[in-house]
């Protein structure tokens, strides 16, 4: 149930969410982290063309990028993963 509540609160605002919070729910929504250099984390799934690109900028996930994994989520209709 936690990660519905965060997905409910990242969803709600994307301009405040914690670096920490993407990173968590990409990988309950099923994607796998590929690595990444410095600030940088990169994410892909299986069937998904697209990759998640997120950013840490003081701990926080840059707007845009979070937008854009909630139009991923979205577009392909995809579903949290059960705790």
């Amino acid at each position: 149930m936690r990660n519905q509540k965060l997905f409910s609160k990242v969803n709600n605002n994307p301009y405040d969410v914690r670096f920490s919070d993407i990173c968590k729910l990409a990988e309950a929504f099923g994607f796998i982290y590929k690595g990444g250099k410095g600030s940088h984390r990169v994410y892909s799934r299986k069937g998904i063309t697209e990759i998640l690109n997120f950013q840490n900028v003081k701990g926080k996930a840059k707007p845009y990028q979070v937008k854009q994994f909630l139009k991923l989520i979205q577009e392909y209709n995809l579903k949290l993963k059960e705790e």
